[in-house]
């Protein structure tokens, strides 16, 4: 019996694909809470990138839509996927939590907690505060100061924190307002209780409705975890299987969008941290490895770029000044003149959107790098 070949799919099938899962081809028609249901969630290690990347992708996103669900409890930001701060819906959030608990675990046994007893106490000592009311992290160290003087605060509410799962509650994460981060429970936020028994299955699937085709080497990049193939394999019967252009093997939902690869693909700007370039183990399909190295620093940032023909060409940032705002763009290599009105244009919108009292808006361009 003889085994067929997969289909395979190029970069250019790949990054339609990945395009249209993330709803970067064309804006989308649903509410904000409807799209980060849909994404999985966003990063939201910095405060306003998740706005940005909500107003490229969704059709008529204003900038304080997120306030009310935010400030209802529908949506909220607490730490997930690869240890990091994600804006989630309510559902996904008490979904996702214990999923996601292994990675946390996995830092406490890190050589920063060896030695580090008591853990326990001080989880259940902070919880009673912290459900008392939100606490930020210099009074979370004060609080586990004082009930346990003998030990490093510091190191301790760095244990407290991957033990619990905390919520970052607003204002901290609505657009045009500022503070402190303070955090409580996610039990306390919600007045509910995790899952007992949450679907690993349900959320590798969910990832490939918003990131695939994909790999289980890109399933694990995503999400942190580790063993999914076991996973994949309970489902390749009902699931798509390709490859990609080096042989590895790709899944995907049967019904998924996987466009034709010559589909035109508008300019986007996406804003710092984006699942858009953190969610594969293989990038290829959105950057270039030479560009990755620029994006990514050393230190941990992922800069906001933009998308020209499907694929990052750039970086941005949006500079204030004199009461204006300027969006300085920054090309990897010259960009073809249509392209570059029409990010001239998109750019002019994105800063009507975002900082609509400004005194002035400018779109600039640097001059290529390609370096």
């Amino acid at each position: 019996m003889t085994t067929r070949t997969p289909p395979t799919l190029d970069r250019r099938a790949l990054n339609r694909a990945l395009l249209a899962r993330q709803m970067l081809l064309r804006r989308h028609g649903m509410t904000a809470v409807e799209a980060i249901e849909h994404l999985v969630g966003m990063q939201a290690q910095a405060p306003n990138p998740p706005h940005i990347g909500l107003w490229s992708r969704l059709d008529g996103f204003a900038f304080d839509e997120l306030a009310a669900p935010m400030t209802d409890r529908r949506v909220l930001r607490i730490v997930l996927m690869r240890g990091t701060l994600h804006l989630v819906s309510a559902r996904d959030a008490l979904m996702l939590r214990p999923l996601t608990q292994p990675i946390l675990d996995n830092h406490l046994r890190s050589p920063r907690g060896a030695g580090l007893t008591g853990v326990a106490d001080a989880a259940a000592h902070a919880r009673k505060i912290l459900e008392e009311a939100p606490r930020s992290d210099k009074e979370l160290r004060a609080i586990l100061a004082e009930h346990r003087p003998d030990t490093d605060a510091a190191l301790l509410a760095w244990a407290v924190r991957l033990s619990l799962p905390l919520v970052q509650v607003p204002p901290r994460g609505i657009w045009g307002r500022s503070g402190v981060a303070k955090h409580t429970t996610l039990e306390s936020w919600l007045d509910g209780h995790p899952v007992p028994e949450p679907s690993v299955d349900e959320m590798v699937l969910r990832y490939l409705g918003a990131f695939g085709p994909a790999t289980v080497q890109d399933v694990q990049q995503w999400s942190g975890l580790t063993r999914l193939g076991e996973v994949v394999e309970r489902h390749r019967a009902g699931l798509r299987v390709f490859q990609n252009a080096d042989g590895r093997t790709l899944y995907d939902l049967p019904d998924a969008p996987r466009p034709d690869p010559d589909t035109p693909a508008p300019v986007r700007f996406v804003p710092d941290f984006d699942n858009l370039l953190l969610s594969h183990a293989d990038r290829a399909r959105i950057i270039t490895e030479e560009h990755r190295k620029r994006v990514f620093t050393v230190n941990g940032i992922i800069r906001a770029t933009y998308l020209v023909d499907g694929f990052v060409h750039g970086m941005w940032k949006i500079e204030k000044e004199r009461g204006g705002v300027t969006l300085r763009i920054s090309p990897f290599a010259p960009v073809p003149a249509g392209e570059r009105e029409a990010l001239a244009e998109e750019g002019a919108r994105l800063l009507a959107a975002a900082h609509p009292d400004a005194k002035a808006h400018a779109v600039e361009f640097e001059p290529p790098d390609p370096r």
